[in-house]
């Protein structure tokens, strides 16, 4: 029978392991996908759908996307019950924090556009 993970890690020196659970209990609180997000908020993909007003097969293929605009990623953080913050660090100056990006904005006769959309000129 083959070893598992706790076997080697108790085998180790008591110092490694202690640098292992550190590191772990910084690790446990990231999720690297909007399904370990929507599931550490404890909510189903149609409770999502249903938020969205979009089909459950929806939610599923956001959720597998590498690439998606930040309006849909807002928009899916919003219905798992948070917030998008967006921040951009530099090497040796303080976190910026970047706002209304992916937001809709309505203007008078015009269709929705992306906030930070650039329009093109006419000739």
């Amino acid at each position: 029978m083959g070893r598992t993970l706790n076997d080697v890690i108790e085998k180790l020196p008591k110092s490694r392991q202690d640098r292992i659970a550190a590191r772990y209990l910084v690790l446990k609180d990231e999720v690297e996908s909007l399904q370990a997000l929507r599931k550490a908020a404890g909510k189903a993909q149609s409770e999502i759908a249903s938020t969205l007003r979009i089909s459950q097969p929806s939610v599923s293929k956001i959720e597998k996307q590498t690439d998606m605009y930040l309006s849909t990623l807002r928009n899916y953080v919003e219905a798992v019950g948070g917030d998008l913050e967006l921040v951009v660090r530099f090497p040796k100056q303080e976190p910026l924090h970047l706002h209304g990006l992916g937001e809709v904005l309505q203007t008078e006769g015009d269709a929705p556009r992306k906030a930070g959309a650039l329009r093109r000129k006419r000739a």
